[in-house]
């Protein structure tokens, strides 16, 4: 697990309350830098989310650094949290990622369902791009 990404995830599991993560997110949202309304097209929409979210992916020198944004507060610190975490690696340590950091996160209490589903695929889509962009170079 990219150290980024690791450091969240003990930075949320030392929240005990789960308000307190889900504030955490909101938190993350807020830094999250605004992006041009001309990319957010079905090219960058993550599917199967119940929000508007979008993920787009640049690369730079063997690493991807991705920018979100979405209608919804919450899944926008998700997308943050996944931004956050995942940005400035290399696409093979981006893929190599597992999904069971989410359960790390301890936000199982905090979110629904079709949330926590959304933030896998969000994960999922983060990875293709990185598969994406790393075939390209």
């Amino acid at each position: 697990m990219p150290q980024t990404l690791s450091s969240l995830v003990k930075s949320f599991q030392a929240v005990p309350d789960p308000m307190q993560r889900y504030r955490q997110l909101l938190y993350l949202a807020k830094g999250l830098e605004p992006i041009d309304q001309a990319s957010l097209n079905s090219a960058f929409k993550v599917p199967g989310c119940v929000s508007q979210v979008w993920i787009i992916p640049t690369s730079s020198d063997g690493r991807i650094y991705y920018q979100a944004d979405s209608d919804s507060q919450l899944t926008k610190g998700l997308a943050a949290l996944l931004v956050k975490g995942l940005s400035g690696n290399t696409p093979e340590d981006i893929i190599s990622v597992g999904p069971e950091f989410i359960e790390l996160l301890g936000l199982n209490t905090a979110l629904t369902p079709s949330r926590t589903n959304g933030l896998l695929n969000m994960f999922k889509l983060m990875q293709a791009q990185a598969s994406e962009l790393s075939c390209d170079e």
